[in-house]
C-alpha cells in the first residue's frame, strides 16, 4: 500500500539481500520510522515491543527471524534454538507456530552450508504467499459487501463499516484481512465509510487503522471502543468485521480485546458480524478457543499510560491513574463462532463452524472433530 504516494510492504529486505527492514510501528502515526533487524534478538525484539504486529506479519517476521538465525548458526541446535526463542515471543497467535514449523519443515534436512540462503527464499514465499491471501480475502470480502453498498449508495449513502483493532495492510505483508474488503471496494468506486474504534490500550484503531486508512483516502471516524453499541442500536453500522489472531477449527475467534464485546452488540442489534483471516491463522487442532487458545497477559503500563503528540510538537507519554491503582491487561478475547456471521477466507467465505471451514480446507476435515 502507499505511504505518501510511495509503495511500501511491512516487512522486505534491504539492499544487501540479507538485512530484513520493517516499518516501526510502534512510532505511528506521529513518526514514519523504518528499523533494520540483522539478528534472531532484533527480530524477536521487534515481536515482543510490537514494532510489528498483526499475526500474519509476526508469522512473516519470525520466518525471517530465522533466516536471520541461519547467517550465525545454521546447525541443528542454532535452528532449534531460534524456533524456540521467536515462539516464546508472543503466545497468541498461531501464525507465528505456523512460520516457525514451516520454517523447521523446510531447512531440517539441508546441509548447513544451503540454510541461509534457503531460508531467506522460504521466508520471501511466506511474505508472498501472505500477499496474495490478503488480496484473495479483498475480492471475496467486497463481493459479501458490494451487496449491502448497492441499494446504500443509490440512495447518496455510504456503507457504514465497523472494525476494531488494526487489521489492514500494516497487520500483514500488504493489503490486510479485515481492511482488505474495504479497500478493495473503495478502489472500485463504492462509497465506503468506517468507523474505528481507538482500541484501547494500545489505541491500534485511533494510531494505526486510522492513519492507514487515512493514507489511502478512505473517509472513516475514529471513535471510543465503548461506542459501537450506541452506533448500531441508531443503524448507523451496517456491518462489523474483525480479524483474527487465532481461529479454531470449530469457528471460535480469537481477537484484539473488546471483540467480544463488539460481537454482542452485533447479535443484539442484527448487525452482520464477519472476521477475515488467511488459513494461516486457522488452528485445527482446537475446537474449544475459550477453554484452548492462550491469551497474552501484557505489561501493565500499556493500560496505566498512554503516548502522544503534545501541543509543543513532541511525543510525549503520560500517567492516566492514580499512583499505587493496579492494572490487568488481558490482549485478546474470544468470540463463540455463533457470534459470528461468516469467515472470510483467501478461499472464500465460509460458515463459521467445522463443517463451514472444512468445506473451504478440505485437506483439515479429518482434524475438525465439530
Amino acid at each position: 500500500m502507499n505511504v505518501g504516494g510511495t509503495p511500501y510492504r511491512t516487512i522486505w529486505l534491504g539492499d544487501d539481500g540479507r538485512t530484513v527492514e520493517i516499518i516501526d510501528q510502534t512510532r505511528l502515526p506521529h513518526e514514519f520510522v523504518t528499523v533494520e533487524l540483522h539478528t534472531l534478538d532484533d527480530a524477536v525484539v521487534a515481536i515482543k515491543t510490537m514494532q510489528v504486529r498483526g499475526a500474519p506479519l509476526i508469522g512473516a517476521t519470525a520466518a525471517y527471524g530465522v533466516a536471520l538465525a541461519m547467517i550465525a548458526d545454521p546447525s541443528d541446535p542454532g535452528l532449534k534454538t531460534a524456533a524456540k526463542t521467536l515462539l516464546d515471543s508472543r503466545p497468541t497467535a498461531v501464525n507465528l507456530r505456523w512460520a516457525l514449523e514451516s520454517m523447521a519443515e523446510t531447512l531440517a534436512d539441508l546441509p548447513e552450508d544451503q540454510r541461509v540462503e534457503a531460508a531467506y527464499e522460504a521466508a520471501a514465499k511466506i511474505a508472498d504467499d501472505d500477499v496474495e491471501s490478503c488480496r484473495a480475502i479483498g475480492k471475496h470480502g467486497a463481493k459479501v459487501f458490494n451487496d449491502l453498498a448497492v441499494d446504500l449508495n443509490k440512495a447518496g449513502a455510504a456503507l457504514n463499516i465497523l472494525t476494531h483493532c488494526n487489521a489492514g495492510w500494516l497487520a500483514t505483508v500488504d493489503y490486510g484481512t479485515a481492511l482488505a474488503p474495504i479497500y478493495t471496494l473503495h478502489d472500485s468506486g463504492v462509497r465506503v465509510h468506517v468507523w474505528v474504534d481507538e482500541t484501547r490500550p494500545r489505541n491500534q484503531g485511533a494510531s494505526l487503522t486510522a492513519w492507514e486508512l487515512g493514507q489511502h483516502g478512505i473517509p472513516h471516524t475514529v471513535i471510543a471502543d465503548n461506542a459501537g453499541g450506541h452506533l448500531m442500536q441508531h443503524g448507523r453500522v451496517d456491518a462489523c468485521i474483525t480479524g483474527s489472531d487465532r481461529t479454531t477449527g470449530s469457528g471460535d475467534v480469537c481477537n484484539k480485546i473488546g471483540t467480544y464485546l463488539k460481537a454482542l452488540a452485533a447479535h443484539d442489534n442484527n448487525t452482520p458480524f464477519y472476521v477475515a483471516l488467511p488459513h494461516s491463522t486457522i488452528d485445527w487442532s482446537i475446537t474449544d478457543g475459550v477453554r484452548d487458545i492462550p491469551i497474552e497477559e501484557r505489561g501493565s503500563r500499556e493500560v496505566t499510560h498512554i503516548a502522544g503528540l503534545g501541543d509543543d510538537g513532541e511525543i510525549t507519554t503520560v500517567q492516566v491513574t492514580p499512583l499505587g491503582s493496579k492494572a490487568a491487561n488481558a490482549a485478546f478475547d474470544v468470540t463463540p463462532a455463533r457470534l459470528v456471521t461468516g469467515i472470510i477466507t483467501e478461499r472464500g467465505v465460509a460458515d463459521p463452524n467445522g463443517a463451514g471451514l472444512a468445506a473451504l480446507y478440505p485437506e483439515h476435515a479429518q482434524e475438525v472433530s465439530k
